[in-house]
């Protein structure tokens, strides 16, 4: 009923289980579940699920554009940043919302 809520009126809206811990800073851990509004560009600094290509997987960061690359910043002090050329990653959503069991 909670994602009946969040979801109400709105498409392309899609849930994925969080695996590791490079957004903990941002208060999203292992297990995590984090609901994804499916668009195929984000503004600068949101947390977007993105597709690595070269990797074919998807992660979850914060996305910054600078230069000719995008950088994708965890919210973990103690991992670095990910840079790639733009056509080696693909938006697929930003995050909208994050369900956990207490």
């Amino acid at each position: 009923q909670l994602t009946d809520e969040i979801t109400r009126g709105k498409k392309g809206i899609y849930a994925l289980r969080v695996k590791g811990f490079s957004m903990i800073d941002a208060l999203v851990g292992d297990g995590d579940i984090v609901l994804i509004q499916q668009m195929s560009a984000v503004e600068e600094g949101e947390m977007a699920a993105v597709w690595l290509k070269v990797e074919q997987e998807v992660t979850l960061k914060k996305v910054y554009h600078e230069g000719g690359r995008i950088r994708l910043q965890p919210a973990n002090k103690e991992m670095q940043p990910m840079y790639y050329p733009p056509d080696d990653v693909e938006i697929q959503g930003k995050v909208i919302g994050v369900l956990r069991k207490l």
